[in-house]
């Protein structure tokens, strides 16, 4: 599926955390997620490039989203991170920064997923690995209502 107004829950504004990140949805289908971010000032450290706590968030975001795809409107699936490391591999101030997330290995609960940030310029600036673990009621790919 790919579409730039993808939002999680299928349509409207971001909930919580995820609109304070401001990022969209630009593909997701059955083992992969890409979410995009335009940099503002608010996404950067104290030296002035992007802070490792934001690329760390989209990443977690991304590879949760690789094994949760629902392709029912209105319904969702969920997972939560058992575990998740994050390598930091360049920086940037500014652009817009891609993250992309693979579903690896998994099991009917349990799944990892593998993940990369790069910016507008192709330059890698992050990658990670996780592990996450479906929540109750979203084992099925019909996953729970809204």
């Amino acid at each position: 599926m790919t579409d730039d107004s993808l939002h999680i829950g299928g349509g409207g504004d971001l909930p919580g955390f995820h609109s304070l990140l401001g990022y969209r949805q630009v593909f997701w289908e059955e083992n992969e997620a890409v979410i995009e971010l335009e940099l503002q000032p608010h996404h950067l450290n104290l030296g002035g490039v992007i802070h490792g706590g934001v690329l760390t968030s989209l990443l977690d975001i991304a590879l949760a989203e690789a094994g949760t795809y629902c392709p029912y409107p209105g319904r969702m699936r969920k997972a939560i991170t058992l575990s998740l490391t994050t390598t930091f591999t360049g920086q940037c101030s500014g652009g817009t920064i891609r993250v992309t997330g693979r579903k690896r290995a998994g099991g009917t609960r349990i799944f990892n997923s593998s993940g990369e940030v790069h910016d507008d310029q192709g330059n890698l600036l992050a990658i990670a690995e996780g592990t996450f673990r479906i929540r109750s009621g979203s084992e099925k790919p019909e996953g729970v209502p809204i």
